[in-house]
């Protein structure tokens, strides 16, 4: 920016600020961010198939661009500030052309994971190399272009170009799943992203090329009034605390409650929300009104913490958890925009508010999982913003509005002092909870024992996160097939009715505690592929249905379909499609793509079998569209809850091509194999008549298949 001497200079110099249009400002400004937030779903859509369809995926990658844009920030105040305007254009404009030489932004075969590294590393690594230098100039665009527009115009409000940088960011969010995902395959969405920005960067160096016309003052020494320490610390920790806030309750959202694939955009929308309507005026976030609903948001957060929650309905707790969010981040926001300095020190506030959402961002998605066993890093946000607002309420500008009275300034420190007390004790009690507790890239899992209660035995239960993934009932009834696998169940069948001819070779995607191992006999071969290292380490030590397994059984390591890909066929004559990435089978493997690699590893007359239960999303009609794309038939089985064992209710879908000689489900619909007496079981249940696009690795549509 410009001091006064810079101002007086130009207003002296021979050439003034050429003509250009505030529109045309505002249009290039716009379009920067709607690029800057369109191409995050794109590429996490692109990259997730890689890496098992992971919740992890979505939050390392809002951890690399947020850390992008800090970098995008930091290289505009350099070039402002240091190297004068006339050079900054030149550098900007090189760097633009450079970095079409990166389009299309499609990953390389180079990149697929090789199995047995840390997926987080490799996924910062594919995210930098496909689309890092873009990113990084997409970030700059806001506070270079409102610090040329500066340049000669006195008494503007360029602050207001960052909200309007921010409605583009949510525009982009909110029309990808309603507009440009229902549509375009993941490709073409990639192609056109790349063409537009191409002509993003032509309009650029057009504006560049115009502001070379400029002459300029050597940049002045700082001014006497440049923000202090104190209070650039609290841009930085109002901004870290409403990203941490923002990643830790998408984490927990994603991966304990409903794993919903771009469930991501619906907190980051908020986010964005709260920041448009905090600088767009002042009049927006109103004290009186989101101050006294804080410590309601935040002590709400807090409890919903707390076990017995966990079997509350997943449509309340996300409506309660994104409306604290929204909350919390309209009132850091609101504060910061409220603390916002004189123009001349723009790029110095936006480069110091990306460092904090790169903080917060980076606290979440790399050092906690490193760090804590448990999930500590939502109780630990909420209880850093509890003291970050109040640390910005002590404050004292000679503004009037700011200023609070001494009763307001007591109770503010009470209520953070009984929220933290709050938080700590839901921190204590998520800490107890389990046997064993561990946490990696792919989730947290936890071993705990459950009591007799009723009629339902003890049993020693695995989860991850909210999910169970398995149980075993303790006593001398450890053998029996429990959860979402019992007898009665559509795998229990079909593994019952594949045994009755001779021995089987049984392939499973995703282990839980190794149920199925149960139905094992001698002569019986079991592959079990699981991604997660941890769930084969606890399914094989703390449990005994691998142990205890008559048939022969191997663990394979890494993401099943990936690991298929790589195995010559393996004749099996049922493969098991179990894998959950939180409460939903990844995506890619219900594409059409998969179902053709899960029948070149069937015999002739082999069956798949796909675990499709779930609370939100109707799996049932997308599976018999895909089936009928690789020419098989599917049926749906849903068996009742048998509580004397331990068995849920559950829905799975047994597909078997329908050339085969003697169709397997058909003879499972006319078998007579005998089920424990008082249980219902559905054979051939009747699917919901919905149209349903088939999937393919180039396109997913979730909208089509919710409850």
């Amino acid at each position: 920016m410009l001091s006064a001497a810079n101002e007086k200079a130009l207003a002296a110099g021979v050439k003034r600020q050429p003509n250009l249009s505030p529109l045309l400002y505002s249009v290039t400004i716009f379009l920067s961010a709607f690029l800057l937030f369109q191409v995050q779903p794109i590429l996490a859509k692109l990259i997730l198939p890689r890496f098992g369809g992971a919740a992890a995926v979505w939050i390392i990658s809002l951890a690399f661009y947020q850390l992008t844009y800090l970098l995008g920030n930091g290289y505009a105040h350099t070039l402002i500030q240091l190297a004068g305007t006339r050079i900054s254009t030149r550098v900007h404009a090189l760097l633009l052309g450079a970095s079409l030489l990166l389009l299309p932004i499609l990953p390389g075969a180079y990149w697929q994971p090789r199995g047995g590294e840390e997926p987080a590393w490799r996924i910062l690594a594919v995210l930098a190399a496909t689309v890092g230098l873009p990113f990084l100039l997409l970030s700059a665009t806001s506070p270079l272009l409102q610090t040329w527009y500066t340049l000669g115009r006195e008494g503007v409000r360029p602050y207001r170009f960052y909200a309007l940088s921010n409605a583009g960011s949510l525009l982009a969010l909110l029309t990808y799943p309603l507009l440009v995902e229902p549509v375009l395959s993941t490709r073409h969405q990639a192609l056109i992203w790349s063409a537009t920005y191409a002509g993003f960067v032509a309009i650029c160096l057009a504006l560049a090329f115009q502001m070379r016309a400029l002459k300029f003052a050597p940049p002045a020494p700082p001014s006497e009034d440049r923000p202090n320490w104190k209070l650039q610390l609290i841009w930085l920790l109002l901004a870290a605390c409403a990203s941490a806030l923002l990643l830790s309750i998408t984490q927990h959202v994603s991966q304990n409650i409903a794993a919903i694939p771009l469930l991501w955009i619906l907190p980051l929308s908020l986010y964005l929300l709260s920041l448009i309507l905090c600088f767009e005026r002042d009049r927006w976030y109103q004290r009186r009104l989101f101050l006294p609903l804080l410590p309601v948001a935040l002590a709400a957060m807090s409890g919903l913490l707390s076990p017995r929650f966990d079997g509350a309905g997943p449509l309340l707790l996300i409506s309660l958890y994104f409306a604290g969010l929204f909350v919390c981040c309209m009132v850091c926001h609101g504060e910061m925009a409220a603390l916002t300095p004189r123009p001349e020190f723009l790029s110095l506030f936006y480069l110091v508010i990306s460092a904090g959402g790169a903080l917060g961002g980076l606290f979440v998605a790399l050092l906690a999982p490193h760090i804590f066993s448990v999930f500590y890093e939502l109780p630990l946000a909420l209880g850093a913003c509890a003291l970050a607002v109040l640390i910005a309420l002590l404050q004292r500008p000679e503004s009037p509005r700011r200023r609070l009275g001494r009763p307001s300034i007591l109770a503010a420190e009470a209520l953070t002092l009984l929220l933290l007390i709050l938080v700590s004790y839901v921190a204590r009690l998520q800490g107890r909870q389990g046997l064993v507790t561990v946490r990696n890239f792919y989730g947290f899992l936890r071993v705990g024992i459950l009591p007799a209660v009723g009629s339902r035995p003890a049993a020693t239960q695995l989860r991850n996160g909210t999910v169970v993934h398995g149980e075993e009932i303790i006593g001398s009834r450890d053998d029996v097939p429990t959860t979402y696998y019992g007898q009665n169940s559509g795998i229990g069948i079909a593994l019952l009715f594949a045994r009755q001819a001779a021995n089987i070779r049984v392939g499973v995607i995703g282990l839980g505690v190794g149920t199925l191992a149960r139905y094992g006999q001698k002569g019986d071969h079991y592959d079990f592929y699981e991604i997660n290292p941890q769930d084969a380490e606890l399914a094989t030590n703390l449990f005994d249905f691998l142990g205890h397994a008559d048939a022969d059984v191997s663990i394979i390591p890494g993401d099943g379909r990936l690991s298929l890909e790589r195995q010559p066929p393996q004749q099996f004559d049922v493969l098991v499609v179990d894998a959950f990435s939180g409460d939903a089978i990844p995506v890619h493997l219900l594409t059409r793509e998969a179902f053709q690699l899960y029948f070149r590893h069937l015999k002739p007359h082999g069956l798949l079998a796909l675990h499709v239960t779930n609370r939100l999303l109707d799996f049932p009609p997308l599976v018999a569209a895909e089936a009928q794309t690789v020419g098989a038939r599917a049926i749906a089985v849903t068996n009742a809850e048998d509580e004397p064992n331990a068995v849920y209710q559950s829905t799975w879908m047994l597909v078997d091509l329908i050339a085969t000689p003697n169709p397997t489900v058909s003879g499972l619909a006319e078998s007579r194999i005998d089920l424990p007496r008082g249980t219902s079981t559905q054979i051939g249940a009747q699917i919901e008549r919905r149209v349903v696009r088939p999937w393919t690795d180039d396109y997913s549509n979730l909208l089509e298949i919710l409850k």
